[in-house]
């Protein structure tokens, strides 16, 4: 036999130096990245013991479905060098721990793993203890001869295994081929101490991440069911806005020149935009769900219907029905909302209201109550002032349940990116009236996203699915109103991530737009 099996022993800073294991920390705190502290670790395992290949796996899963997955393969020789190696690929599949409810000790990584105990294996093809038929595919794939093994476990604070480096083929300073030595294993062993603790930190931010993430989408998801109409606003939002916001990061010249965004920044903003409506959970599902002007528990166009149709029973004038039949379709069209209503119907409205029809007990009754005018005569949408303003307070709500929440420092903007996109570049919007040179560019961008969205949604019940010449006509409006930004509606067409949007979440019917310089004028 010509391996060993070699226990885990104290730490040897002294075999490794302490200048270089101080210099190996510093480089590990600023990794920030996970892939790259992986990738780190296993290159520095690699210098330090001369091995011109080597192999990180991470610990995957639990008890009968835990699991060494591949996270980074490195081979001089062969000129690899894969991050993340997780992809589709037989060499790459993820390697079972246990074995038909047995410990899996035929492969060296997960027998390490599972004993905890470091192996020096002097050539591959010539030991008996583990199956090394793998290793032979791999080497006859690439022509490649693979002989002396090392493998390490990174225990974390627990002394639970979070990984495993594997290394292979160690050369001396002449480039021959020799065995790993014990001073190599406690080396690398004192080495995967510290990489372990940031190994560990790193996975404890990112399962904390993936929490936030999960919660986030979470509670965008409840926002969206609560109101049909609205579905998927609180998904596309975050889309959209990353889209606008890596056109300006592209940009070399001109306003947003020096705007950039960094891992931190992109996250921030990716926050923001998942959870810029969540005040919503607050507004009442009767007001969200409001389909048309009428509705409330019930739609009120029913008890319309009824008096129309009590008053044709009463009459046998032709013109007067068909009269009375004209104005219920009228009613009907209206209720439904719209963009924009004219005072032309605003007026009919009234004075189909001052007709009168007879009730059961032979009473004079108006035609339409005081109450069914006003909401009939709403200008946009189906939401009268009341209503609007109870909408209105969600982002009040947004911005307050976001500023109590603890976000780290590399969060604290999200509360002011959720909370800006009702704001006015003129001042006049809600709900601080901030102006354009008090709000962030990020916060800006959202506001553009989300009035974009609400035009060309699909799901709106008091409007067909707006195509792109009308959307961009109400957009150019806005700019020229001061209510939206100009730089970025000129960002927005100009940069052409509104056609990417478009094709992922659009009707083909309302893409009608090809040049966009007549909305630029």
């Amino acid at each position: 036999m010509h391996n060993q099996v070699v226990p885990m022993e104290s730490s040897h800073l002294m075999a490794w130096g302490l200048n270089k294991s101080g210099d190996l920390l510093i480089r590990l705190a600023r990794e920030t990245n996970l892939s790259g502290l992986i990738n780190l670790i296993l290159t520095e395992a690699q210098t330090i013991t001369g091995a011109e290949g080597g192999t990180f796996y991470r610990w995957s899963g639990e008890d009968e479905k835990a699991c060494l997955k591949f996270a980074a393969v490195h081979n001089s020789a062969l000129g690899i060098n894969i991050r993340e190696a997780s992809r589709d690929q037989s060499a790459w599949q993820p390697i079972p721990l246990y074995k038909n409810g047995k410990p899996n000790h035929a492969n060296v990584a997960t027998f390490v793993a599972l004993t905890k105990e470091s192996v020096i294996i002097e050539d591959a093809y010539e030991t008996s203890n583990f199956d090394f038929s793998g290793t032979r595919m791999f080497d006859e794939k690439h022509r490649y001869r693979s002989r002396s093994i090392m493998a390490v476990p990174l225990l974390n604070h627990d002394n639970h295994v979070i990984g495993v480096l594997q290394l292979l083929n160690a050369r001396n300073e002449f480039g021959h081929l020799h065995t790993f030595s014990p001073e190599d294993k406690e080396t690398v062993e004192a080495m995967a101490k510290f990489a372990a603790i940031s190994l560990d930190n790193k996975n404890l931010v990112e399962s904390h991440k993936k929490l936030l993430d999960a919660f986030i989408k979470a509670l965008a998801q409840i926002i969206d069911v609560r109101s049909p109409h609205t579905s998927a606003h609180c998904q596309r939002i975050p889309v959209l806005t990353e889209l606008i916001a890596g056109a300006a990061c592209q940009q070399k010249e001109g306003y947003f020149k020096d705007f950039n965004l960094d891992d931190d920044g992109w996250y921030e903003l990716n926050v923001a935009a998942w959870m810029h409506d969540c005040g919503k959970l607050a507004t009442s599902e009767n007001v969200l769900n409001k389909g048309t002007k009428l509705e409330r528990l019930h739609d009120g166009m029913d008890s319309v219907r009824a008096r129309f149709a009590a008053k044709l029973y009463q009459i046998t004038d032709t013109q007067q029905r068909d009269r009375l039949t004209e104005d219920l379709t009228f009613l009907e069209r209206v209720n439904k909302g719209g963009e924009f209503m004219s005072e032309d119907d605003k007026q009919r409205v009234r004075v189909i209201a001052e007709q009168q029809w007879l009730d059961i007990h032979g009473h004079p009754q108006p035609m339409l109550t005081d109450n069914e005018v006003y909401n009939l005569c709403i200008t946009r949408g189906t939401i009268n002032e009341e209503e609007r303003e109870h909408i209105n307070r969600h982002i009040n709500l947004t911005i307050e349940v976001l500023e109590k929440l603890p976000f780290p420092p590399k969060l604290k903007r999200v509360p002011e990116y959720a909370g800006g996109h009702h704001e006015r570049m003129d001042g006049k919007g809600y709900p601080k009236g901030l102006t354009r040179n008090q709000m962030s560019i990020p916060a800006r961008i959202m506001g553009v996203a989300d009035v974009f969205e609400a035009l060309t949604a699909k799901e709106r019940p008091y409007k067909p699915p707006m195509p792109l010449s009308q959307a961009f006509t109400i957009l150019k409006n806005m700019k020229n109103e001061q209510h939206i930004d100009p730089d970025v509606f000129h960002l927005f067409l100009t940069s052409g991530v509104w056609r990417q949007y478009a094709k992922e979440h659009m009707l083909p019917q309302q893409m009608d737009v090809d040049d966009v310089n007549p909305f630029l004028e």
